[in-house]
Order: C-alpha cells, then structure tokens, then sequence
C-alpha cells in the first residue's frame, strides 16, 4: 500500500502540495527504498502487537483458551518448576501472524510472488498450529492433533511453497539466480546448478524441519520468539543483499530481484515478534502456542529459501537446529540402548533440571542466537 503512494507520488504533491519540490514529494520519494519500508514494518508491527496484546489476552482469557500442562506423573520435577503456568492463555501466536500480516500488507509491495509466497507459508502452518491448540484446549491435554496428521500437513504447505519458489518465480535476466540451484556457505558459486524436481522435496523438508524445530523451542517465556527475533533480523539482511544485483555480486550471493522484498517481510517478523515479548517475557502473561511456533517456522523457512540461504539457516537458526537434535538424540538413544542422553528433552529442559533457572536458560539461550546470527551473516564474506 505504501509503495502505491511512491508510485502515485506525481500526482499527490500536484494536488496536495503544489509541485515536486514540496516536502511531500520528498517524504513519498522516501517509500521506494527498501531500508525505509523495512524499518517502517518493523515498527509497524511492534506497535501493533504492543497496542492490541491486552485486548487479545482479555479475549483469550474470556474463551477460557489455557494452556494445559504435563502432570506430574508424566515430567516429575519439571511440574514443579512449570506446574503454575496451566491456565495461562495460550494461542497469542494470533497476535503476531496478525501484527506481521497487517505491517506486511502495509509496507510491501502487492507485485510481489516471493512475499505472498512467505505470507501463505506462515498462514498455512500457523493455521495447522491453531488446530493443534484448539485440540488441546477442547480436550484438556498436551497432545493436539495426530502427529501424522501434522506431518502430512506441512508436506502439503510445503508442496505448494516449494513449487512456487521453484519453478514460479521466473527469471529476468540471465543474471537472476536459478531458484533451482543449491547454494552452500564458503563456496561463490551454487554446489548443484539445477536440482530439478528434487528442489521441492528439498524444499518440503525445509519447512517441515524449521517449522518443527521451532515449535519444540517453544518450552519457555520468550525462548521462541527472542530466538526468532535475532534470525529474522539476520534474514532481512540476507534479502537486502540478495536482492540487490552490486552487492550480490560483489559478496558472490545469488541475484533475484523480488528477494528485496523479502527485507519488508523479516522486518515485520522481528517487530511482531518483539512486540510479542512484552507479553510473553517471564512471567508469560500469554503464550505463543502452535499457532505461533509453527507459523514462525513457516515464515523462517520460506525466507531462507527465498533468499537462496538453505544451508545458511542452520547457522542462523543454530539454537532451533541444537534444540530439535536433542530431542531426535534423545528418542533414537532410548529406542536403541535404552538410556537418556539427556536429562529431558528438548535440551532448554535438560539445563533447566540441571539448576538453571528459567530467566538463566531463556537470556543465555538468546545470547547464543545472536552469536548464530552474526556467524550466519558472516558467510556472506567467506566465499
């Protein structure tokens, strides 16, 4: 919406201001840069949250939407330390998949695939991530729904965003990265050139494994939406970069002009994500639920395979990646010689059990996103 009044700017300072010199035209000159857009979608969003966060927990609590929680028979010590939480308003995931809609739909352009792409990825997991709650709220239980079910789900999303990304994006020039091709840190050029069908399978697994990761981050006040701040902060990086042909070829990055875009969309993310900290820091007033977890997953994941940093996410998003294998560590071990690794998994339980109070795991944990972060970006200058 913003940029259509830089298009239309011409005629709103004719009409308001008197001609092309007028303060006016300066500020509506202002909404072509990305910088600008992106800045003012992050704050879009974080107000948003901020303004509308009591509103949606009254609502919540009003709906007797309350977060259940593992007996005693089932987590022994950590009842004790999370036993008090049951009860809290779960499904505030809502505020930030409508905080970064409405900051997104704002400050994006509406031309652009790779956005809408991002935006039905996050909606569609966040919408599987809303049934899972409503499951465990009707029923009174931490299950949710089928975790086939799940899984079939998100191979569906990630069906339709892989094809999208893959074979939907086009090419504008002979200098536009393949969407098909896979690129690795360390390496200027793409390690395969085209992968061919086998790109949407990647693809799948992508969202499936980011969406996944960060839902079993989300055990603690604020671990999954701090995490999820410094990432997508790293991503809008990643998108400004390659979506500007001088800079993707000076840092040897792939080139396609809609990731440019992509900057608006991380942005937004990162405001909506801070703003949900201010109701969701310890003590949580609210919680994310699936609802949220999963759609930050999806919304994460598309952003990396916009930008062609697939394998880069896993630096990035190292505290994601360290908390989903301890937890196939954890099954796999037991299965195989019947012993933990683990005091409990996910492995922000494994310190919490070890001594760590819940402020200690939740800012260190954050600390090591940061430093994810950085080490992510930092690639761009080691190829």
């Amino acid at each position: 919406m913003i940029y259509w009044l830089y298009e239309h700017r011409d005629w709103f300072a004719w009409e308001w201001a008197g001609g092309l010199e007028s303060p006016i035209y300066k500020l509506l000159n202002l909404f072509k840069y990305h910088t600008f857009r992106a800045g003012g979608a992050a704050l879009t969003a974080f107000a948003l949250s901020l303004i509308y966060g009591e509103r949606v927990i009254r609502k919540l609590i009003s709906l007797k939407v309350g977060q259940p929680i593992r007996t005693a028979d089932e987590v022994h010590k950590l009842f004790e330390l999370h036993g008090k939480k049951a009860g809290t308003p779960t499904m505030g995931g809502v505020l930030i998949v409508a905080s970064l809609f409405a900051s997104v739909l704002i400050w994006a352009r509406w031309d652009n695939q790779m956005v809408w792409t991002c935006l039905f990825a996050t909606l569609g997991l966040g919408a599987l991530g809303f049934m899972d709650d409503y499951q465990k709220v009707a029923k009174k239980n931490s299950k949710g729904v089928n975790a086939r079910f799940k899984l079939v789900w998100q191979g569906a999303v990630g069906l339709i965003v892989g094809l999208a990304f893959a074979y939907g994006m086009g090419h504008h020039s002979a200098e536009v990265s393949n969407m098909r091709e896979l690129h690795v840190p360390f390496l200027k050029g793409p390690l395969i050139t085209d992968m061919g069908l086998f790109a949407v399978v990647f693809y799948i697994f992508i969202m499936q494994g980011t969406s996944n990761a960060v839902n079993v981050t989300d055990g603690l006040d604020g671990l999954a939406a701090g995490c999820s701040v410094t990432t997508a902060l790293s991503f809008a990086g990643f998108a400004y970069v390659c979506g500007s042909g001088k800079y993707a070829d000076y840092l040897h990055v792939p080139f396609h002009p809609l990731a440019a875009e992509l900057a608006i969309v991380a942005m937004a993310l990162a405001g909506a994500c801070i703003g949900f900290l201010w109701w969701n820091a310890h003590p949580a007033r609210m919680f994310m639920g699936d609802t949220g977890s999963l759609a930050l997953g999806g919304c994460i994941a598309s952003l990396a395979i916009g930008c062609r940093q697939e394998i880069a996410l896993v630096i990035v998003g190292g505290v994601f990646v360290m908390e989903a294998l301890s937890v196939i560590i954890q099954v796999v071990s037991f299965k195989k010689r019947g012993k933990r690794v683990f005091r409990m998994a996910p492995i922000h339980h494994h310190f919490e059990l070890g001594g760590w109070v819940e402020n200690q795991v939740i800012t260190r944990f954050w600390i090591l996103s940061l430093i994810f972060a950085l080490l992510g970006l930092a690639t761009l200058k080691l190829r």
